[in-house]
């Protein structure tokens, strides 16, 4: 055989980090899909498509995310019971208001595969509204710019 063989992650053999990533200014659409991206793993040179190679993500100064334009009145976040009726919708205001964690959660599984891998990354995803977390033991590495 001629060449090199394609490297394939084993589940076993992946080393999950931990990175913090403060939201303050950031901008939402942005600050979720570098979450995403580490979530899933494509910042790693050993990503795998079908093993879970993503990292842990803690996101702090959820309530201090910046939105652009008309976005706080206008843009919504639905939940559909499924019965008739059963559609309940409220504004990025309204949500960013009661529990502003929320917001970024429903962004960043949007971005993910509706897979059980996918659940699993999003099992890594840990937001807060302040700037306290209680994942200091796992030491999480400070991310400032998005450069990937």
């Amino acid at each position: 055989m001629i060449g090199t063989r394609t490297y394939v992650a084993k589940r076993e053999e992946v080393e999950h980090k931990w990175y913090v990533i403060d939201a303050t200014d950031k901008h939402l659409g942005r600050l979720a899909a570098q979450v995403a991206r580490i979530l899933t793993g494509k910042h790693k040179p050993t990503y795998t498509p079908h093993v879970d190679t993503g990292d842990f993500v803690v996101v702090v100064n959820a309530e201090k995310i910046a939105l652009t334009g008309k976005k706080l009145e206008q843009s919504k976040i639905y939940k559909y019971s499924g019965y008739p009726g059963g559609l309940k919708s409220r504004t990025y205001a309204e949500v960013l208001q009661r529990r502003p964690e929320h917001l970024i959660e429903k962004v960043v599984w949007g971005m993910l595969p509706k897979t059980k891998l996918g659940r699993a990354m999003y099992k890594k995803l840990k937001v807060y509204a302040g700037a306290a977390h209680p994942h200091a033991a796992q030491q999480p590495e400070a991310v400032d710019s998005f450069k990937w």
